[in-house]
């Protein structure tokens, strides 16, 4: 009465746990690289306004 999973059952529960670690980490990647890009955007903003301003002075825009 110990055993009352068969051992395909509990592999079959191995094998959704693996799948669902293997998810969360390609979630937490995704995270990742969304949160890079949105922490350089202020820096962007940033340089776009200088260019800006550098044109308007130079009267090209």
């Amino acid at each position: 009465m110990r055993a009352e999973l068969d051992a395909d059952t509990l592999l079959q529960v191995i094998l959704v746990l693996v799948l669902v670690w293997l998810v969360l980490e390609v979630l937490d990647a995704t995270v990742d690289l969304l949160g890079s890009l949105l922490g350089l955007l202020p820096n962007l903003i940033g340089l776009v306004i200088a260019v800006l301003i550098v044109l308007w002075l130079l009267d090209r825009i």
